[in-house]
């Protein structure tokens, strides 16, 4: 009696290990994936500011030009 109860207790520790196993696999590739989009979005980030930075001020108006909104 004693043995079959601590091979019952082996055989659920083995599952949740098994089970633990897949997902710690599964959240590192999740991980991963999310570091590749992250260095993906820093790059995008990267190149529109300096685009942003390259547009001529002549193309911007003032604060002082803009015409007020029409509820003014």
């Amino acid at each position: 009696m004693m043995n079959d109860e601590l091979l019952q207790r082996l055989e659920q520790l083995e599952t949740r290990l098994a089970f633990q196993d897949d997902t710690i696999d599964l959240l590192n590739q999740e991980i991963t994936a999310q570091g590749g989009e992250i260095a993906r979005l820093k790059q995008q980030l990267s190149l529109l500011s300096k685009k942003f930075r390259e547009i001529q001020p002549g193309q911007i108006a003032s604060q002082a030009e803009e015409t007020p909104p029409p509820h003014y």
